[in-house]
């Protein structure tokens, strides 16, 4: 029987549903479920890390870039949150997979979308620690008024120590890890308001009039202007890419199936809005000569613009808080990504699943040995940042591919053979909405994956500013596949049920039943009470016991 100090009857039931018993303690509320998803967005510091992508735009790019994209965003977090609300699992996007997908295609598109999943989680805590590294080493660029440039070992020694550091909290604090999100969130709040109150103070004798801001093209790239308004898309791409997040601490959320979908659509559309305002902000008082904050020797766009408006103090000081607030998302996506590679090895799918399978009840119930997992392999993608620039940008974009195809491919089984399967949680767009809402979702996903390939500074690369995306991912995603059909097809067979009838309350025993999963006893149970045959199984695989 389930724990009562790990989760509530009706959520457990929920869980029970999809075939796993309740081994993580719920400890998240749903605003703490948002907090989470909020936090890893970490607006205004993804913002700053990101425009390196909407500056060459102009301020339409980014004002208007960040506006459409946004809504884009939007739906797909619908899609998802319908999804969500009717299936809360941590390894939610490969368990929709396999539930909607068709009996050939099952298996090989749950493992690619799990190793997709991880390694654009673990992208992500990548790429936000690497920001976390430029942004602390800028600091003591602006500290020594530019007269020192950090090398590639300092960047990547600062991002190191950083992705430890996650480690070590991540482990120790399981039991405040919920009310951090609150903290986290609060701070995040805190950065924003200081941001645009001192912004147009500190540039009152040279803001940018109305027309500079929400009319004004410019193109800082070889590309068409057009198609360097779309790469301005990556920002609130990469920014607004955590949503995910939910799904994967939806098992130690309470109120599951409603605290999924708020967090999601909640932490999209605060996202949304706040980041609106920002970015406007930051278009009306940037130096009008956009090449000079791109190429700012303190090393990031922000600094220099905080720098042209408040001056050194000020920007020592609101850049300190900027890299605080990163170092907080960081932590959070490492929660996050930790969730769904316990949540695969659970079902013996990522190598050393043995190892990283067990739950730590001494450190709270968390899934140490994953955060650990999370942490190396980390540190083994960081050291790109070793190699080249580009090479470390390419930790930004991975992390939008990855998850995109992640998103997508659930999203695309319920609408091509598992329709008839979804069964609508308390959250849900409706008969009428929810099919086109998910075919917009799928085909934004689609255009981001490709967007992400893309070199930024113009079609004719050199080595120095490549876009390696296409090759980190491809190689993941073909060698996931590869590694199936040579041999995780002679063992993998989607995710496991791990509810035994000893884990089951006596209702949570009724809810299987109707359900129609296979658990052990419960079989024998039905048998002896009158011969009731018993579908098991789940989807198209589902027999008669």
């Amino acid at each position: 029987m389930s724990s009562p100090e790990l989760a509530s009857e009706d959520d457990a039931a929920v869980l029970a549903k999809l075939g796993y018993k309740q081994e993580l303690r719920r400890n998240f509320t749903m605003v703490e479920i948002f907090g989470i998803a909020f936090s890893i967005m970490g607006l205004l510091p993804s913002i700053a890390s990101t425009l390196v992508y909407s500056i060459p735009a102009g301020p339409v790019g980014m004002v208007w870039g960040w506006f459409i994209a946004s809504g884009w965003i939007f739906i797909v977090g619908l899609a998802m949150a319908d999804l969500g609300s009717a299936m809360p699992t941590s390894g939610g996007l490969y368990w929709w997979t396999h539930s909607f997908s068709s009996p050939k295609t099952r298996n090989p598109l749950c493992f690619l979308v799990g190793y997709s999943n991880t390694l654009g989680l673990v992208g992500g805590l990548c790429s936000i620690d690497y920001g976390f590294a430029l942004m602390f080493l800028s600091v003591i660029v602006v500290a020594r008024d530019g007269n020192w440039t950090p090398s590639n070992a300092a960047i990547y020694g600062t991002f190191l120590a950083c992705v430890v550091c996650h480690g070590v909290l991540a482990s120790v604090m399981s039991k405040i890890m919920a009310k951090l999100q609150t903290v986290s969130v609060v701070m995040n709040f805190v950065l924003i308001t200081a941001t645009i109150i001192a912004l147009p103070i500190g540039a009152k004798d040279r803001r940018n009039d109305g027309h500079f801001v929400f009319a004004q093209t410019d193109n800082l790239t070889t590309w068409p202007t057009g198609w360097a308004f779309m790469l301005a898309w990556l920002s609130p791409i990469w920014t607004i890419g955590a949503f995910d997040s939910c799904v994967h601490m939806s098992e130690e959320a309470a109120n599951a199936t409603k605290a999924v979908p708020f967090g999601i659509l909640m932490s999209i559309g605060s996202c949304w809005f706040f980041g609106f305002i920002i970015v406007i902000v930051l278009a009306a008082t940037i130096n009008p000569e956009l090449s000079a904050v791109t190429g700012s020797k303190l090393g990031q766009p922000m600094a220099q613009i905080y720098f042209d408006a408040i001056g050194k103090h000020g920007t020592l000081g609101l850049m300190s808080l900027l890299f605080i607030v990163q170092f907080l998302m960081g932590l959070s996506i490492l929660v996050a990504a930790s969730r769904q590679s316990w949540a695969f090895s659970r079902d013996g799918a990522l190598p050393f699943s043995r190892v990283f399978r067990p739950i730590s009840k001494r450190f709270g119930y968390i899934p140490l040995r994953a955060i650990w997992g999370c942490v190396l392999l980390a540190a083994i993608l960081g050291l790109l940042s070793l190699i080249a620039e580009a090479a470390a940008q390419a930790l930004f974009s991975l992390a939008v591919a990855g998850n995109n195809l992640a998103w997508g491919i659930p999203i695309l089984a319920r609408l091509v053979w598992g329709q008839k399967k979804f069964k609508p949680g308390p959250f849900y767009t409706g008969d009428r909405f929810s099919v086109p809402i998910a075919w917009a979702a799928v085909t934004f996903l689609v255009f981001g994956i490709v967007l992400s390939m893309f070199p930024v500074e113009g079609p004719d690369p050199t080595p120095d500013v490549m876009n390696y995306t296409v090759v980190i991912n491809c190689a993941v995603w073909f060698g996931a596949l590869a590694y199936y059909f040579i041999d995780a097809r002679k063992w993998f067979t989607g995710p496991k049920i791990t509810i035994e009838s000893d884990d089951l309350t006596e209702g949570q025993q009724a809810v299987i039943r109707e359900e129609g999963l296979k658990v052990e006893g419960l079989e024998k149970e039905a048998r002896s009470s009158g011969g009731e045959r018993i579908e098991t199984g789940s989807g198209d695989d589902k027999r008669i016991a």
